[in-house]
């Protein structure tokens, strides 16, 4: 079949790269790809949200199946946009329709359906201009630290941990009174600060029946050693020494058969991916969000380590008969370290020549591009978060090692990456 991905990212590359080795994919279409994507499958310059032109693409190519990779578009609704369009309902579409996309597009909704459902999470309030005095109030008796979020999508940057009251009272002025997140922050969730080590849950499902994925640990902050400010993930490793059997058997009992129990009750059409965002509070997990897709970095050490043919998971997505389908993993570690533009995730400059992708490396590493260009021969930076590389092996501190030889012998211009992903463990 003739498939479409959505998307320009790592977790594209890494999808992309996944599809094209499924003996069910005839063509593939990438929009708007990078130059990784490129060596996968055709790069349609078509942005992600331009749902008119999109679907002119899938009419023009015969499109079969879409794959909707980041989350802007389905929480825009394009699952709707195909179901309700008559040349379009045929073809496949992975991803949730609007409704279930919004236990990531709103962090009201998903904090109110996590109460609904009896799914541990952390104590909070939602607050916005019709109530401002009242989230002063609040926030002056709450406990310290303080997490303020934003209530939409705000490309990863709408959290904000306060330490001191004086430090929250200003975030909450700048969110509500001064527009910080812009719409995202019309309307804001004030929450409690949970203590304890964070992992992402993944899981597939139509709607119906699920499977879970592996799970995964990532990096956010800029600095060694977990320093710095937050960026959109600096690398990730799979599996994770400390999310054991008997901790994911109670993750799969009170977060994620309660989750797909819940899309059901509420008729929510729901065929796709959710990520689940962890927090292993001594021994019990607690949700800090949910996103409607897979994550990033995440996918790049998840995917190597299925063996399933991907096509033939979404083709089941589609049928709702996940359930005939028994998941397949590669038992080693996988491990990926981001290599991103000097100084991100502040300003950086771009356009500078990547050296070193064609040289040869060894067969279970992997260079997944992220923010990259194609320009005649070259291979250019086009973003923040330029390019990873996963390797497999048989403990993390020896993926990483792999992942920083390969990364040794890339470059450009201000390149940065942080050497000591997966330290804990180590």
């Amino acid at each position: 079949m003739n498939i479409l991905l959505l998307g320009s990212g790592g977790r594209e590359h890494a999808l992309s790269w996944k599809i094209a080795q499924s003996k069910h994919c005839s063509k593939l279409y990438i929009a708007p790809g990078n130059a990784g994507t490129a060596a996968c499958g055709t790069n349609l310059n078509i942005a992600v949200t331009d749902f008119e032109e999109i679907k002119k693409g899938c009419i023009k190519e015969k499109i079969d199946m879409v794959m909707v990779g980041p989350e802007e578009p389905l929480v825009k609704g394009i699952v709707d946009f195909f179901a309700n369009d008559k040349e379009l309902s045929e073809i496949r579409v992975i991803g949730p329709c609007a409704t279930g996309a919004q236990l990531e597009g709103s962090k009201a909704f998903s904090k109110k359906f996590m109460q609904r459902y009896n799914i541990p999470t952390a104590a909070y309030k939602e607050f916005d201009l019709s109530n401002y005095e009242e989230g002063v109030t609040y926030l002056k008796d709450h406990a310290l630290p303080i997490v303020l979020k934003a209530d939409g999508l705000a490309a990863g940057k709408g959290v904000v941990i306060c330490q001191s009251h004086i430090e929250a009272m200003a975030e909450y002025e700048l969110m509500l009174q001064q527009n910080k997140f812009g719409e995202a922050g019309r309307k804001i969730v004030v929450e409690e600060f949970l203590k304890g080590i964070e992992l992402s849950v993944f899981v597939l499902t139509d709607g119906k029946n699920y499977m879970t994925l592996p799970e995964a640990k990532d990096y956010k902050r800029v600095g060694v050693g977990d320093t710095g400010p937050n960026t959109g993930g600096m690398g990730a490793v799979s599996p994770v020494p400390f999310a054991d059997t008997a901790f994911m058997r109670k993750v799969e009992e009170r977060v994620i058969k309660p989750t797909i129990e819940g899309l059901t009750n509420e008729n929510i059409d729901y065929r796709g991916f959710i990520f689940i965002g962890l927090m292993k509070v001594n021994e019990d997990p607690f949700v800090i969000e949910y996103n409607c897709r897979l994550g990033d970095p995440e996918t790049e050490v998840i995917l190597p380590r299925l063996k399933n043919d991907i096509v033939e998971l979404f083709t089941a997505v589609s049928e709702q008969r996940l359930h005939e389908v028994v998941i397949d993993l590669d038992e080693r570690v996988a491990s990926t370290i981001m290599a991103v533009s000097g100084g991100y995730p502040g300003s950086y400059e771009k356009g500078f020549e990547i050296t070193g992708l064609k040289k040869k490396y060894p067969a279970d590493s992997f260079i997944f591009h992220a923010g990259t260009t194609s320009e005649g021969n070259k291979v250019l930076t086009s973003g923040g978060r330029v390019l990873c590389v996963t390797s497999f092996a048989t403990s993390i501190h020896e993926a990483v090692d792999k992942s920083r030889e390969v990364l040794n012998e890339i470059d450009f211009e201000g390149m940065y990456y942080r050497k000591d992903i997966g330290y804990e463990f180590s």
